[in-house]
């Protein structure tokens, strides 16, 4: 049965329904529900797109193609590949684009089923991730996209904080802003979106900073761990534990803290320090790197702590603790932890309202 990953139902509606009002009483009127972290769970997934998000948005089309019979707008958000473009325009509404070719060939796969494809233009304002530089000229770039005729240019949008961990700020939307304001005067166009990161500029509309012109955010982890990503910060009107991590005790002994013997590198090539701080009770649950690395968990129970891991065992100082052989530990996680939890096929998962 262990391990498994326990996900309280009520409590992701209950965080989709608070940011998606959070949100509008912003004025933002499009909002992507980021489902790319469930990993094709359809029992959350439905829950996010039944829960007052706009479009349904995915990293992976498998996951995409799960859910075609919902009504709305599928959104594919990393970057189309060449070899994938058929796919992109049979089951994909819009796709976030930055490169000119790959924009050429899905307009060419629309053509051929007879479809048009909606894009919107990534912007990079200095986090490094996808984008056109807001430097270069992206105007020829757009007068190219505007010949395209099963193509059409919705937006433009940026991505903030993921890669070079940049804060999404009054001034670098800004000038997200004025990309757009230009692209219009200058081809007489009217964009109907503009996309100002993730959950990461939530913190923006809690200061109430966040530019009226920004009517769209692309909104993930913020409904699973119930805080905004810039500064980490909780949101007070969601929860934070709407996951939880179980596994099963399979030893528990008393050992020494420090390894005895000539030591070289662990299991994955690393060379670990070790703190030595005597005889303890150690406890080794089910559960290790192969499914998630052991930074990116935490235990639920302030007594316990995690001393490492390798690829099937998480190593446990449980001095402090009455546990038994048998007994399930609990833990919560990070965004990373979530992700590769999600997506290990060893680990079960399990619902709770």
């Amino acid at each position: 049965m262990y391990p498994l990953i326990e996900i309280n139902i009520g409590k992701l509606k209950h965080n989709v329904n608070a940011i998606v009002k959070l949100c509008n009483g912003a004025g933002i009127k499009y909002i992507f529900g980021v489902t790319k972290v469930l990993a094709g769970n359809l029992k959350a997934m439905e829950t996010v797109i039944n829960s007052g998000i706009t479009h349904i948005a995915e990293s992976r089309i498998e996951n995409l193609m799960l859910v075609q019979e919902s009504s709305l707008p599928k959104l594919l958000l990393r970057l189309p590949m060449k070899s994938e473009v058929s796919n992109v325009v049979k089951y994909c509404d819009i796709s976030l684009n930055s490169e000119l070719e790959t924009i050429k060939l899905l307009n060419k796969a629309a053509q051929d089923i007879n479809r048009i494809h909606q894009i919107i233009l990534m912007i990079d304002l200095g986090d490094l991730r996808e984008g056109i530089w807001f430097e270069n000229d992206y105007l020829s770039i757009v007068e190219e996209i505007l010949k395209l005729e099963n193509i059409e240019l919705v937006g433009v949008g940026t991505n903030l904080t993921c890669y070079g961990s940049i804060i999404p700020t009054q001034a670098n939307l800004g000038k997200l802003i004025e990309i757009k304001q230009q692209i219009e005067y200058q081809f007489k166009i009217k964009l109907e979106i503009i996309s100002g990161g993730n959950s990461s500029s939530l913190h923006l509309i809690t200061r109430k900073e966040l530019p009226k012109e920004i009517n769209n955010l692309r909104i993930g982890e913020a409904f699973y761990l119930g805080r905004e990503t810039a500064y980490e910060e909780d949101l007070s009107s969601c929860y934070q534990d709407v996951f939880t991590l179980k596994a099963e005790i399979i030893e528990l002994q008393t050992k020494p803290s420090y390894p005895f013997g000539e030591r070289g590198v662990d299991a994955f090539g690393q060379k670990v320090e070790y703190e030595d701080i005597g005889i303890i009770k150690r406890a080794i649950v089910a559960i290790g790197k192969q499914d998630v690395y052991h930074t990116n968990i935490w235990p639920v129970d302030n007594n316990v702590k995690i001393l490492g891991s390798s690829s099937d065992h998480l190593i446990l100082n449980v001095t402090d603790t009455d546990y038994k052989l048998g007994d399930v530990i609990s833990f919560r996680m990070g965004y990373g932890g979530l992700l590769q939890l999600m997506t290990s096929q060893y680990v079960k998962k399990t619902y709770i309202k």
